[in-house]
Parts: C-alpha cells; sequence; structure tokens
C-alpha cells in the first residue's frame, strides 16, 4: 500500500511539472521597444527606422492639415511611391522603399507650409 501511495505522488509531481510547463508560453514577457541605432544595419533596423522616420513626418503633419485633407495626401503619396518602387516590388527593399520615399514627401510638404507661415 505504501509503494502505491508513493508512486501516485511521484505521478503527481511530474504530472505538476508537466503543466507547469505548459503554461510557461503564458506569462507576460515585456516587449520593448528594440534597441536600434539608426539608420540601421540589418533590413530589419532600416524598416524600423524608416518607419519611426514616417511616424515622425505624419504626426507634424497632423497638426497642420484637416485629417480628410492627410487622408487625400497619405493616399496619392502612396500611389506615387508605390508606382515609383514598382521594379523593386518582389524585393525585400521595397516596403523600406515604399516607406521612406512616403516620409521624404511628408518632410517636403512640412518645409513648403513652414514657408507659407513665415
Amino acid at each position: 500500500m505504501n509503494q502505491l501511495i508513493l508512486k501516485l505522488r511521484k505521478k503527481c509531481r511530474r504530472n505538476k511539472k508537466l503543466i507547469m510547463l505548459l503554461f510557461i508560453p503564458m506569462l507576460p514577457i515585456k516587449a520593448g521597444e528594440p534597441e536600434i541605432q539608426c539608420p540601421g544595419l540589418t533590413t530589419y533596423e532600416m524598416r524600423f527606422c524608416a518607419s519611426q522616420s514616417w511616424e515622425q513626418s505624419n504626426q507634424a503633419l497632423k497638426g497642420q492639415l484637416t485629417p480628410e485633407t492627410l487622408q487625400k495626401w497619405n493616399a496619392a503619396t502612396q500611389k506615387v511611391c508605390a508606382a515609383a518602387y514598382a521594379p523593386y516590388r518582389q524585393g525585400t527593399i521595397y516596403p523600406q522603399m515604399v516607406v521612406g520615399c512616403d516620409d521624404r514627401l511628408n518632410r517636403v510638404l512640412l518645409e513648403e507650409l513652414r514657408g507659407l507661415s513665415e
């Protein structure tokens, strides 16, 4: 009888360990901003930097354009940049080039708007 109880306890401990292993992927993991030095060395880093730059220029435009005008501007720049870099569409660099193009056009517009306000 004692041996049976010992075997059951041993099995329970083993099962507890297995159950704990199943829940490890569910534990929250703190995800922070990656530590990237722009302009970046890898494709991932370059894409990250390009998107950060675009976010900044887009936020600046949000403060100067109406939402409707900004939406039309973004649609126009996306079409222009997609057409300009169409030959690279199948390459891994394509998204980065399009985002970079959008950002450059945003910054040109910001300069023009700055010139109008002076």
